[in-house]
């Protein structure tokens, strides 16, 4: 791939280490970071890259596990480039993929609006959220979605209705090579007042039960039909249980934390160990909500 880096206006590194680009602070280095000024910056970046050159958008870096030996191709840091949130007319917010899933919940209810407080509970970005339909206290972020706007490798922008994608439980698929860049998302009118102490219950709740000093990925786990993933993996003894500096936390058990000198490879491992006990033990195969991605070190 030939980038003409004059071209650009953000920031592009070569061998960046993805460890400090995700929440679990592990994984190789990427071929190629880049940190777009603005959607049209990126466009430009997407314009020229290779029919065949890997790309990976990414916000906080939740939901995301890079092997140690690293991702060939690109990786685009959305969370700043597309950063956008407006609220319209009918209670409807246009929102860029970068924004944090927290700053939506905290935003909407300082706009009187109701709907959107168990985006308080994502800890990544929307653009994240849409790709996965993340969710948190019975929500779930396609829900709120009244349209999506993506981009293709050609750096050309769509708008898209809902019923163009196949959404499921942790589940999204739709056209290929697209990324999301912005939703317009629906909220209602918050008519009780509560947004806010509705927002407090839901954090005081995840800090309670969730290990949110600690670096994780979020729920490692979906939940099988009729049960949950942290039930099975405490059921089956592994809570506390580590391979390497990859744990099983003690205070939930779908959430995995790296106790500070942990590898991907630790984290795959444990990823796997945990599959494994709960498939021989209960005959229940949990499948990943992470995304691992890269090549093995």
């Amino acid at each position: 791939m030939m980038v003409m880096a004059e071209s650009l206006r953000g920031d592009l590194r070569y061998d960046e280490s993805m460890a400090r680009h995700t929440s679990w602070r592990v994984g190789g280095c990427a071929a190629r970071f880049f940190r777009p000024a603005d959607v049209d910056d990126l466009a430009d970046y997407m314009r020229q890259l290779a029919p065949d050159e890997p790309v990976y958008w990414v916000g906080l870096g939740s939901n995301l596990l890079v092997r140690d030996g690293g991702l060939e191709g690109s990786v685009i840091a959305v969370h700043r480039a597309l950063s956008g949130l407006v609220f319209e007319e009918g209670g409807q917010a246009l929102v860029g993929a970068g924004v944090p899933c927290a700053r939506i919940a905290r935003q909407s209810v300082r706009q009187g609006l109701a709907g959107g407080e168990f985006f308080a509970g994502i800890p990544g970005t929307l653009g994240g959220a849409l790709a996965m339909n993340a969710g948190a206290f019975g929500g779930e972020t396609w829900e709120r979605v009244a349209q999506v706007q993506v981009m293709d490798r050609a750096g050309e922008m769509y708008w898209r209705e809902p019923g163009e994608y196949r959404i499921g439980y942790r589940s999204v698929k739709g056209p290929q090579d697209e990324w999301f860049v912005a939703a317009r998302l629906q909220f209602s009118t918050d008519a009780d007042g509560e947004g806010r102490s509705r927002i407090r219950d839901m954090l005081a709740r995840r800090g309670a039960t969730q290990p949110t000093g600690e670096p994780s990925c979020g729920s490692v786990f979906r939940n099988p039909p009729g049960d949950h993933a942290a039930r099975l993996i405490e059921a089956a003894g592994l809570k506390g249980h580590a391979i390497g500096g990859a744990r099983v936390s003690d205070k939930h058990a779908n959430f995995i934390v790296n106790t500070g000198e942990a590898r991907a490879a630790d984290m795959e491992a444990l990823i796997a160990h945990v599959r494994d006990k709960v498939r021989v033990q209960f005959g229940v195969e949990l499948e990943p909500e992470v995304r691992i991605v890269g090549r093995p070190a």
